[in-house]
């Protein structure tokens, strides 16, 4: 558990006493204890601070404030694309605020954090730079998506058409993140004044509501683009494979007419046994009896192919 203490408009850490914003990642037996009774946290709330599947929520009770707030991972992008979001949980009391995760880290080195005043101003500064992480990785994605369609106009494998489908289920996460973390804000904006919240407390809010709309509607707009052109992708994956098909085939139709005639030019053992005939007769009644045969081997193809199944 780290301790951080407002001074000169910074967070700066503390390494003795109890400053006025705590760190809690994973929290142990014994700092639990501490964040229930320091914030007044039953467990199910404590609880719900590290489910990483938890909805966000927001809960005023006798001056206390539990916030649960989405927030996304750091993006890994490699052979498989992972991008997902995670949960903190923000508790508020006598001007205190504590931040609890499971995993992970939170930095307060953003530019979002160097005009600090109080808690409130903490608070605000932490979830505008949630939401902006969250546009800065749908500029990601935009990138990877226009990375990852260039691959598939060429490709002729799955791999880049399954990445393309985890980064549309991924965006769908976000937007569901997001959309959850904009009621939060409009709950938050409902009960400003409870929480003492000043006018420029209250514009910064505003602001951070606005910006998380843009947010949904643009993460809105990229998953309805995937999910709508993924069917398109993966067409243009059989396209490629079936100009691969039509060129073998071409290949295979110059060269099946010089392998005829180079085979049957060769075939010592038929002048060998045609010797009392004149070579001429013998070789046009051998392609003679090839033509018959092809024939034949067609008739029979094409009455399986058009046979119809059995009626059950």
């Amino acid at each position: 558990m780290d301790h951080y203490q407002i001074a000169e408009n910074r967070l700066n850490q503390v390494t003795q006493g109890a400053g006025q914003v705590l760190v809690a990642i994973s929290p142990g037996d014994h700092e639990r204890a501490f964040l229930q009774e320091r914030f007044l946290i039953d467990d199910y709330d404590l609880s719900s601070t590290l489910d990483p599947d938890e909805v966000p929520r927001l809960d005023l009770d006798d001056g206390r404030l539990l916030l649960i707030w989405k927030l996304p991972h750091s993006a890994t992008v490699s052979e498989a694309i992972e991008l997902d979001v995670g949960v903190v949980g923000l508790a508020f009391f006598q001007d205190c605020l504590a931040f609890v995760r499971a995993s992970g880290g939170l930095s307060f080195a953003d530019r979002e954090f160097r005009k600090i005043s109080d808690i409130r101003d903490v608070m605000l500064a932490f979830l505008l730079r949630t939401v902006r992480h969250f546009v800065s990785h749908l500029k990601v994605i935009k990138q990877i998506s226009s990375e990852l369609e260039k691959k598939i106009t060429v490709s002729m494998e799955n791999k880049h058409l399954l990445q393309m489908f985890n980064l549309s289920e991924s965006l769908v996460y976000y937007v569901d993140a997001i959309e959850a973390n904009g009621a939060v804000l409009a709950k938050l904006r409902s009960i400003a004044s409870q929480l003492r919240f000043q006018e420029r407390h209250i514009e910064m809010l505003e602001d951070i509501i606005l910006e998380n709309t843009q947010a949904a509607r643009q993460a809105a707009i990229y998953s309805s683009v995937l999910s709508g052109l993924m069917d398109a992708r993966g067409t243009i994956v059989n396209n490629n494979m079936n100009v691969l098909l039509k060129n073998l085939t071409l290949i295979n139709t110059v060269f099946l007419p010089l392998n005829i005639i180079a085979s049957i030019g060769g075939m010592s053992e038929w002048t060998m046994m045609t010797k009392w005939l004149d070579w001429r007769l013998s070789y046009s009644l051998f392609s003679l009896g090839m033509v018959v045969f092809g024939l034949g081997v067609w008739v029979f193809m094409k009455k399986v192919i058009d046979r119809k199944p059995p009626e059950f």
